[in-house]
């Protein structure tokens, strides 16, 4: 039997959207292994044999349904639980009504409705022509279409945290630097890094691959992170000046790379002019409604020996003292915040912009955020944090993606942590990818360490065969990756501040296998698009062996990658569609012929190209 509370659909969500002006894109969860076959049923919900217009669903004589068709839906994929079907359709005018057909074992069949789940008998059954119990889809209003940055596709990213990529310009270090990597950083080093640092760097980004710059805060902070902003409008002098960064993304730009900033709306910091005030005139203070202050005084001294959420009487980040939660229901700090998003668009033609702890902040404002900067410039990407499931921010109205943390969880668990077997990984990255639309994950900025996490070196326990793994799952993915900065050559650091050391310029202390593996792979994911393609096919998880096999396919290009994530060598019997075939082995450039068995050496891969 198909077991009726596992069935999911709802319109106008992941299971139903408009992926461009003319096709929708449809999807239903079942029990997993339960349905044999889903069919979708769908057409106009105005082309009746009798009957008739005004949308009377409900008179008698409209059951008859002239318009509807059926088409074969297709096993999207599968996790632990579940089993997901896909179609795309094209309603010829722009609306449509649907349901679907469920095929199980033993002939029998339900058809799957907005109102009910019927049992029918034939082909010929009533309810298939009750439109009244139909899922709808009123209108492909174009403005709904979910329309992301198309550059953004084939992006790759690079994340400079600028107090640690370079110093450039010693002249304008604070005058408490240390020596360029002469220590390990703690929470309140500084080192000198700089933006002239960074151009006088883009060279080897370049000839990295890099096609995307991703700056943590350049905006005058007290820390040396500065998400404690001080001025948004200010380049910190420690960074540089206007100069340096209308000649950074010059050059940058010349170089064919995006440049994204950082965005801190959710708080401000302590030492920021509005914060200050507050701390001056108490309740009377102008900007006294920017915050959220519960009570006077700001900070219960009798209660410093506790939690800090104890003895702060105003809402803060996280309860950091120094950056108070800024109150972006506020007409005039919504406005002030969208000017600034404006400024250095306008002023600096920046692309992109990253938005810290983004679902903190009220979701009005996010709306009027995105309006305000696509009409300045339509193409610009911007990008939420979010560490959770983030639908209710991509509907098309607020972001256009998020960083894919769930994505990043799955890839540490299975190739760092080894807390996840082969099905389970398979599973976890089936789990993320039907959580949105397929525009929507093509779009996701993935990632495997970031500043607010331990490097991914550190978390494989400095094994960086199971780094390389890793990498290479996020690169034969759909989404746009991004490489923290330093990890190509084998950076190394556990939890904050140790994950925001010095860049390494000494190549002698590179590792030059693990950088030649960055580059290899980036390479190839810009000459094959099908291994940015948002549909990944499984071929084999085998949970004893800890082996994947999957292809990536677009159009007649198929690439096939091949993993033992284990520490023995192992030998890999072959599906049909490789086994004894010709192919080209495109990491190392060579032509080969396949067997029937295949043997990996531990935390080795390889990658194959063959015809569809």
């Amino acid at each position: 039997m198909i077991t009726k509370a596992a069935i999911y659909h709802r319109s106008h969500s992941s299971y139903s959207y408009t992926y461009d002006k003319e096709t929708l894109h449809l999807r239903i969860r079942t029990a997993k292994g339960e349905v044999d076959n889903a069919i979708l049923r769908i057409g106009d919900p105005y082309d009746w044999t009798s009957g008739g217009g005004g949308g009377n669903l409900n008179a008698e004589d409209a059951i008859g349904w002239s318009g509807g068709e059926n088409f074969v839906m297709e096993k999207e994929c599968e996790t632990e639980l579940f089993d997901y079907w896909f179609c795309e359709a094209q309603p010829r005018f722009f609306r449509a009504r649907y349901a679907f057909i469920l095929e199980g074992k033993e002939d029998e069949t339900l058809l799957v409705t907005e109102k009910q789940i019927f049992t029918i008998t034939d082909n010929a059954d009533p309810v298939l022509s009750q439109l009244l119990n139909f899922y709808c889809f009123p209108y492909m209003n174009p403005i709904d279409v979910f329309s992301p940055p198309q550059w953004v596709k084939e992006t790759v990213w690079y994340q400079i945290f600028p107090e640690r990529f370079a110093n450039g310009d010693p002249s304008i270090s604070p005058s408490n630097a240390l020596p360029w990597g002469s220590e390990d950083p703690k929470t309140n080093s500084f080192f000198g890094g700089d933006l002239q640092g960074v151009i006088d760097h883009l060279d080897y980004l370049q000839d990295l691959g890099i096609t995307g710059l991703y700056f943590t805060p350049i905006t005058e902070g007290k820390t040396n992170h500065k998400y404690d902003t001080i001025d948004y409008l200010n380049v910190d002098p420690a960074f540089g000046d206007e100069d340096t960064v209308r000649t950074l993304i010059t050059e940058a730009h010349k170089r064919g790379m995006k440049v994204m900033l950082d965005a801190v709306f959710n708080h401000i910091g302590a030492d920021s002019l509005q914060w200050q005030d507050v701390i001056k005139h108490g309740k009377y203070s102008k900007y006294i409604d920017w915050f959220y202050v519960e009570q006077f005084p700001l900070i219960d001294e009798s209660k410093k020996d506790q939690h800090s959420k104890e003895y702060l009487n105003y809402r803060a980040f996280a309860f950091a003292q120094n950056m108070p939660k800024l109150n972006t229901e506020n007409p005039e700090v919504m406005e002030y915040l969208l000017e600034v998003g404006r400024y250095w668009v306008r002023n600096f033609n920046i692309d992109a912009w990253r938005l810290d702890v983004a679902n903190e902040v009220d979701q009005r404002f996010w709306r009027r955020f995105r309006d305000e900067l696509k009409a300045i410039k339509p193409e610009i990407y911007i990008l939420g944090e979010a560490w959770h499931d983030s639908m209710n921010w991509l509907a098309g109205d607020q972001f256009d993606a998020v960083m894919n943390y769930p994505l990043s969880d799955a890839m540490i668990g299975f190739f760092a942590h080894g807390n996840l077997n082969a099905n389970q990984f398979k599973y976890a990255v089936n789990d993320v990818n039907t959580s949105y639309p397929i525009a929507v994950n093509e779009v996701a900025f993935s990632l495997l360490d970031s500043h607010d996490t331990a490097r991914i070196l550190h978390r494989c326990n400095g094994n960086k065969e199971k780094v390389k793994l890793a990498y290479l799952f996020q690169f034969t993915h759909s989404g746009t990756p991004c490489i923290y900065y330093g990890s190509e050559i084998g950076l190394d650091g556990g939890a904050d501040p140790l994950n925001r050391k010095c860049m390494i310029w000494d190549e002698s202390k590179h590792d030059m296998d693990m950088k030649h593996h960055i580059m290899q792979i980036i390479k190839l994911r810009k000459q094959h698009p099908a291994l940015r393609a948002h549909r990944i096919n499984w071929l084999m998880s085998d949970d004893e062996k800890q082996c994947l096999i999957y292809q990536k396919v677009l159009k007649d290009e198929c690439i096939t990658v091949v993993m033992n994530n284990s520490a023995n060598t192992v030998d890999i019997t072959l599906p049909d569609v490789l086994s004894n075939h010709n192919v080209t082995d495109i990491y190392n450039d060579t032509a080969c012929k396949l067997e029937e068995t295949l043997t990996l050496t531990p935390f080795s891969f390889a990658m194959y190209q063959n015809e569809k």
